[in-house]
């Protein structure tokens, strides 16, 4: 909802810019997905991040909405007929971020502390990081995985930093996680404003807050993502800039138990061709003879 309402605050704020003299006029539709009602399983167990946007894009398919808003984390590599991400607002900060209870950082937390996440790309890279840690698995949106560590659930959890900034709760934030300790998952910080492909209208009105820059480095993280083959129960991470007009694109794909980690980098003009060249290398390293596996929680990550 915060991330809607800060969409449509764009939207707004263009269309002022542009003089227009006739202003959109938006009504929200909450729409409780199957991956928000179910909080206590791993997403694997109840079908992954799909769910997340699956009853939205049927909705939109149906003509009950006009325009959805996704954490782009959520969209799986392919989208139903007869929709298309019509615009990708400027990123966030992609990085995942500490929390803890004590406000010490991740190098400094004593030996055997518990660390909350449900995601095994998280899990595996902490642990790797400090193999001395203790993974445990949290769900649940922002608040209730804040709630849990100010309960002494857990001594610290990481979340998304993008998140946290949407939130206004930049402050609570202890440490900003290194991409050379945790590589974000695919698109974390971007938005995707999907949109019925005949609707030529919304989609003129979306282009106006579309960012070319992120929508270019998270096109060339969903081709590696694609080309692998992952969803949330592939552990993967990626992350992709743009650095004097070329796509610089670093990505790692582990075995569920952390015992096989391969990570690369690649580069080049073409945001598709990067992300599909750095899931060569990987598979080219054995990516993938790598099962996946269940999350956080069903299986923790050994040491």
């Amino acid at each position: 909802m915060t991330q809607t309402r800060q969409v449509i605050a764009r939207l707004e704020a263009a269309a002022a810019s542009d003089g227009a003299s006739a202003r959109p006029a938006f009504v929200i539709r909450e729409i409780v997905t199957k991956g928000d009602r179910i909080s206590d399983r791993p997403l694997t167990d109840i079908g992954g991040k799909a769910l997340f946007v699956k009853e939205i894009e049927q909705a939109l398919l149906a003509g009950e909405i006009d325009f959805a808003v996704h954490s782009m984390k959520d969209m799986p590599s392919d989208l139903p007929d007869g929709l298309v991400i019509a615009a990708v607002p400027e990123r966030e900060d992609p990085r995942d971020c500490l929390v803890s209870a004590s406000g010490l950082d991740l190098e400094r937390l004593p030996s055997g502390s518990r660390i909350g996440t449900s995601s095994l790309r998280r899990a595996l890279q902490l642990k790797a990081f400090r193999p001395d840690l203790e993974v445990g698995f949290l769900r649940g949106n922002l608040d209730t995985r804040l709630r849990k560590l100010e309960a002494g659930e857990f001594d610290a959890v990481v979340v998304a930093a993008a998140g946290m900034h949407r939130m206004g709760w930049a402050h609570r934030i202890t440490q900003y996680l290194d991409y050379n300790v945790c590589l974000p998952h695919i698109g974390q910080g971007a938005l995707a404003i999907e949109c019925r492909a005949d609707d030529a209208e919304t989609m003129a009105m979306l282009a106006t807050i579309h960012h070319e820059p992120t929508a270019k480095a998270v096109s060339a993280e969903r081709a590696f993502m694609a080309r692998l083959g992952g969803g949330c129960e592939t552990p993967l991470g990626a992350y992709a800039r743009l650095e004097n007009g070329r796509v610089v694109l670093e990505g790692f794909v582990a075995s569920p138990d952390g015992s096989v980690f391969l990570r690369e980098r690649a580069e080049g003009g073409d945001p598709e061709t990067v992300g599909a060249e750095l899931a060569d290398r990987l598979l080219m390293r054995g990516a993938g003879r790598l099962s996946s596996a269940p999350d956080v929680g069903s299986r923790p990550p050994k040491g």
